[in-house]
């Protein structure tokens, strides 16, 4: 925005993103004064009690210094105003994907809410749960279907506790069959939980880098494939968004030396109900039913990361499993072979709801649909922006695209600055600096539910962005101004951080 100009002019001109006022909204230990209170309560009609006679004195808290004293009119302004701040998937585009973002259909919440749902404890009696435990087996039943895959657990709470469910079990196949296989070889654009999962189940790790088409090369992995290879992990589609055409090629070269494949699905997105996973030659999938099945976001929380498996892994599968056996949904704890537990119950319940719905939603044709809508809104961005922002891979991409910034950055421009200015077009940025084997990477995945008016507000801002890093790059230094918050001094931030806060003298008295 240019403060030179009058305020109105200046926010009809501006950029599409927040126009209007914002309140500079203080934190709640500025605000209120000595005796303001939230409610008020009628004169005791019963005798006082200090709480001393009732509590033990080290159940009594001290008082907090500095306490906020507020109406409750102050506390639900300064939330709402607080809530009004937040970008969501409600309130606009992310073009980061379904990675971290994407967008959670209504009607999941209104089932999961179901009050038989809802309000369903874990440690319900089996007799009891009749209902829940036939929705798990109907959600496993469903996940075998759409991956191919012959077994699923849905223990795991999510993608990398699945990750480490599958790399446990191939541990254990190859323990059983009296092999105690060393290393785990993965290609260089692997997610960063794939090594640490893979170190934590105790073996080595070997890279294998990436060819020309940022794809496997076979070739590359036959030469150090070996006998002391217990597994390859894989994402297909790959973290660059293009498809493994030499799958079948590497599963074959990794079987005839004993090997296992293990596949991170978060990509099933865009081959589900195109393909099968288990017709690739895989051995163990993950699940991100966040990134697929349109939950939300573990956020530290309870997630899902369900984990299919061939049938020689059968008897190593997390336990207990969810059975169906003489009309009864049964949990089986009797599994001598198993991992053991992911963990304690089924906790994250609502969640595998949420991805119920949504399968039974979609349906066959459905989901075969946002498969195929997912592949063309990252094709039509692609087309769209190549001519602005650097390929560094131009094979064909299935659900998203990775571009970075090697046009802009003769101008000093870098793809941080990229992100930073889409903020001041009301965007939230893509995923940057990753895969980490693209050097500036700008990774947009716009998933399958963005309509095509979206995309194009969000090509133009990628436009017209390319083009002041062309003209005007300085004005990359200050954005984003739109935003409640510009943009910070990140050393400075990182080097001295306030974590705390700290009264000034005048709010003392």
């Amino acid at each position: 925005m240019n403060k030179n100009k009058p305020i109105k002019q200046a926010l009809n001109e501006a950029p599409i993103g927040k126009k209007g006022l914002v309140f500079n909204e203080p934190l709640l230990f500025e605000m209120g004064s000595p005796g303001r209170i939230a409610y008020s309560l009628p004169k005791h009609d019963v005798p006082e009690v200090e709480l001393e006679v009732i509590l033990p004195v080290t159940e009594i808290r001290d008082a907090i210094e500095h306490f906020p004293e507020l109406t409750e009119l102050d506390v639900v302004r300064h939330f709402t105003r607080l809530s009004q701040w937040n970008f969501s998937v409600d309130t606009n585009f992310y073009p980061l994907g379904s990675c971290t973002m994407k967008y959670n259909p209504k009607v999941n919440n209104e089932t999961a809410s179901l009050s038989g749902f809802a309000q369903h404890h874990p440690y319900t009696p089996e007799t009891l749960s009749q209902g829940s435990l036939q929705l798990m087996f109907e959600l496993q039943e469903y996940l075998k279907e759409i991956s191919g895959m012959q077994y699923v657990s849905l223990q795991p709470a999510a993608g990398a506790h699945g990750e480490l469910a599958g790399m446990l079990m191939i541990h254990a196949y190859h323990s059983a069959q009296g092999r105690q296989r060393k290393k785990v070889i993965l290609p260089d654009s692997a997610h960063g939980t794939n090594p640490a999962t893979a170190t934590l189940c105790g073996y080595s790790v070997v890279q294998i880098q990436s060819d020309e088409r940022g794809l496997i090369d076979p070739k590359k992995l036959e030469s150090i494939m070996d006998e002391e290879t217990a597994a390859v992990m894989l994402t297909n589609p790959n973290t660059l968004g293009m498809f493994e055409t030499d799958i079948l090629k590497i599963s074959d070269i990794v079987h005839e030396k004993g090997g296992l494949i293990y596949c991170d699905g978060a990509n099933l997105n865009a081959v589900m109900g195109k393909t099968k996973i288990k017709d690739m030659g895989i051995d163990v999938l993950h699940f991100n039913l966040h990134k697929t099945f349109s939950t939300p976001h573990g956020g530290g929380g309870p997630g899902a990361g369900p984990v299919g498996i061939v049938s020689k892994l059968e008897p190593f599968l997390p336990k207990p499993t969810i059975e169906h056996k003489d009309g009864k949904y049964t949990l089986n704890h009797n599994r001598p072979n198993s991992i053991g537990k992911m963990k304690a119950f089924y906790g994250n319940f609502g969640i595998l709801v949420r991805a119920y719905t949504y399968i039974r939603s979609l349906g066959p044709e459905g989901i075969k649909k946002a498969a195929e809508m997912a592949v063309l809104n990252a094709n039509y961005i692609k087309a769209s922006l190549s001519e602005h922002y650097h390929l560094p891979y131009k094979g064909p991409s299935l659900h998203e695209c990775v571009f970075n910034d090697k046009h802009q950055l003769k101008n000093k421009v870098s793809t941080m600055d990229i992100a930073k200015m889409l903020i001041d077009y009301g965007f939230h940025p893509p995923t940057v600096y990753f895969p980490l084997i693209v050097k500036g990477a700008l990774m947009i995945e716009p998933t399958e539910t963005e309509s095509k008016e979206t995309l194009d507000a969000f090509i133009m801002a990628m436009k017209e962005i390319a083009a002041l890093a062309e003209t005007k790059p300085e004005v990359f230094y200050d954005s984003p101004q739109m935003p409640v918050v510009s943009r910070p001094d990140e050393i400075s931030a990182a080097r001295n951080p306030k974590l705390k806060w700290t009264p000034t003298n005048s709010e003392l008295t």
